[in-house]
């Protein structure tokens, strides 16, 4: 009863004018970025960050979770017409979709990619409001050493279920807390490394830094790439799918709503590990596994629903503990710190409107989106002879804008410029730059949790194996190490990111 309490004043906020309109504003811009090949749901929110500066919080925070989902449904456009993901978590929908297409099945792949993406959506979304009330009176109970022994789990998570090899993602784990550590101490007040710039006395500023990595670098490194693909736009006739269809993906869609919710949930996992995982249990547990790799739809719907179960799970984390679980979620945490919003628990207590609200509103950025995606796919299947040779330059305008309009410097975009640089470089030796902002974000936390507990137990180490539930997350971290250097379970690992 307490929980339709809940969804009644979510609902209540969510369907208020303003709020539609940003949910909505927000769904096109995710269908738009996830259309567009090179623009991801993490580089678009980047750029998007200082406008959240002039809106209300409960209005900015479901623009951007918007544009995060809505992202899921755009990235499988290109990867079924064009062979050409739309965003990470598209890339496993290329293999069939885009074979689906070969075979004049384009309508049909774009269907099963929307209605399973639509049902797994919902169904997470459920999941998420059911979870919410308990998690979050779980971390009432979580003190200094609690939150540091979590935050520990979740960069090892973050390392462990990062694509690539596990030495890169160590080395932008770690690079990630060292940025962390530029700026002013908490407790002595001192400037440490700062070099003397009076900038850098705050610290790297957060917008800056996600910008460059993932905008700037994204745009760099997509102008190496060739426009000239075959296509099958002019393909996309009957959406319906047939009754054998409905019979073979069903299932799929099924399987890919609970293994996407899962983990979607897990630090470090996300859309694009869903995504994976879901393709690779398709594989193994069809009668059609021959099919697969030449247009099987099950290829199609098992991933479509993961990735997108995963982009709400992901939400549950964040909200409930205030810890990121991916990369994305941790640009929320800086959608939410600029409107002075600590995430956590106390959300759910001292803003309840904007906690809930976010959550109702992603079924109604669903329902926007079948629509959108559906009947209006004739309008982003035009969007797709757009020379990207125009595209850029205009993006690059409005980052450099964007950046300079957080802090008035024209030091921020000298230094969104430079981490663009860096990120195209670390694109080019295939280092995974989502690591590092989930280590910049979680860095400073970990470090005023890490001292706080210390001196709440007077310079007692053994704090964080005094208390259960430190003791308990931390062997949960330890386990997870010992797992992933297991040799079966490390081959399977690079197994499973090398299905492209």
């Amino acid at each position: 009863m307490e929980l339709i309490d809940h969804l009644a004043l979510g609902f209540s906020t969510a369907l208020s004018l303003q709020n539609l309109a940003y949910a909505f504003l927000g769904c096109v811009l995710g269908t738009l970025i996830g259309v567009l090949p090179g623009l991801g749901p993490l580089a678009t929110i980047a750029m998007l960050l200082p406008v959240t500066y002039t809106l209300p919080p409960v209005a900015a925070l479901i623009m951007l979770a918007g544009i995060y989902y809505g992202a899921q449904y755009g990235g499988s456009t290109t990867a079924i017409l064009v062979n050409l993901p739309g965003e990470s978590s598209s890339v496993v929908t290329t293999i069939d979709g885009y074979q689906m297409a070969r075979r004049g099945r384009a309508g049909v792949a774009l269907a099963t990619a929307g209605l399973g993406s639509f049902f797994a959506g919902c169904v997470a979304t459920l999941i998420l409001a059911a979870f919410a009330t308990p998690l979050s009176e779980l971390a009432f109970k979580f003190g200094p050493a609690e939150y540091f022994s979590l935050m520990c789990l979740g960069l090892i998570g973050a390392v462990v279920l990062a694509s690539g090899s596990l030495p890169k993602a160590v080395a932008m784990i770690v690079l990630g807390l060292l940025l962390g550590l530029i700026g002013t101490d908490v407790n002595s007040g001192a400037a440490r490394f700062s070099f003397d710039i009076p900038e850098l006395t705050d610290g790297i500023d957060f917008v800056a830094l996600a910008m460059g990595m993932f905008g700037f670098a994204e745009i760099i490194a997509n102008l190496e790439q060739k426009e000239a693909r075959e296509t099958f736009t002019d393909s996309v006739t009957n959406l319906w799918p047939t009754r054998e269809d409905f019979r073979r993906m069903i299932p799929a869609v099924l399987r890919g709503t609970f293994l996407g919710s899962a983990l979607g949930i897990l630090p470090g996992g996300g859309a694009a590990l869903a995504s994976f995982a879901a393709y690779s249990l398709e594989k193994k547990t069809s009668k059609y596994a021959h099919e697969f790799g030449k247009g099987a739809i099950e290829g199609v719907a098992g991933p479509e629903s993961a990735n997108n179960a995963a982009a709400q799970t992901s939400f549950i984390p964040l909200l409930t503990l205030g810890i990121p679980p991916n990369a994305v979620m941790a640009l929320m945490v800086g959608a939410m710190t600029i409107h002075n919003i600590q995430p956590g628990p106390q959300v759910m207590t001292s803003n309840p409107a904007l906690f809930w609200g976010l959550i109702a509103s992603m079924w109604i950025g669903n329902l926007m989106l079948i629509i959108l995606n559906l009947p209006m796919i004739g309008v982003w299947v035009k969007l797709l002879t757009v020379p990207y040779r125009y595209l850029y330059p205009a993006i690059l305008v409005f980052c450099g804008i964007g950046v300079y309009s957080v802090n008035n410097q024209t030091f921020d975009v000298f230094m969104a410029a430079g981490f663009g640089i860096i990120g195209y470089l670390f694109l080019k030796l295939k280092c995974e730059p989502a690591p590092l902002l989930l280590g910049f974000v979680l860095g400073p936390m970990m470090e005023e949790n890490f001292r706080r507990s210390l001196l709440l137990s007077r310079g007692e180490f053994t704090v964080f194996v005094t208390r259960p539930l430190s003791l308990g997350l931390l062997i949960a971290a330890a386990s997870l190490v010992a797992i992933v250097a297991l040799p079966s379970i490390k081959a399977k690992r690079e197994e499973a990111f090398q299905e492209e």
